[in-house]
């Protein structure tokens, strides 16, 4: 029995991505498993709005850090986040989602564009992707973190964000 495999066993993971994104002066990578939710509301014409918990470590590597070109800052970010999916009922092919969550960075970010007065973070995105049959799932979303003016300064930071997911 595989890794993932033993973890979808326990009822708790049903899939696990990969994330690339970029942002202005900014890359990240991220790592997460999902937990699907077995709710399925408007149920219509073979489609519904489902939805799973993302729980997520993410990498964020920024340029111009302090406002000096050159100089990176390296900042570890944990999230989780509910997420809401409106899909076919076998889960497969095209879908859209979107979903607003809550994140612990490492250290305050500070870049010559951004700049991010506090470690706790919202994490919100809305996103297309497309599942196939051999259940991978294959996605695109655009990615905002911001304290919702909890503190200021708070210009948010934006990433366009690919994603890989296969579901167990």
């Amino acid at each position: 029995m595989s890794t993932g495999q033993a973890f979808a066993a326990d009822g708790w993971v049903d899939s696990a991505s990969f994330e690339a994104g970029t942002g202005s002066k900014v890359r990240m990578a991220r790592v997460a498993v999902q937990s699907n939710w077995d709710k399925q509301w408007f149920a219509s014409n073979g489609r519904h709005l489902g939805g799973y918990w993302d729980l997520s470590a993410a990498y964020w590597r920024g340029s111009a850090y302090r406002n000096v070109e050159g100089q990176h800052q390296n900042i570890g970010v944990i999230g989780i986040t509910p997420v809401f999916r409106y899909q076919r009922d076998d889960k497969l092919g095209l879908y859209v989602e979107g979903g607003i969550g809550a994140n612990l960075m490492s250290e305050l970010y500070n870049n010559s564009d951004n700049r991010l007065s506090t470690a706790f973070q919202f994490g919100d995105h809305l996103g297309i992707g497309y599942v196939t049959p051999t259940r991978w799932d294959l996605g695109l979303k655009i990615q905002h973190y911001s304290n919702g003016s909890i503190k200021k300064p708070n210009s948010g930071v934006n990433f366009l964000v690919v994603q890989a997911r296969y579901q167990f």
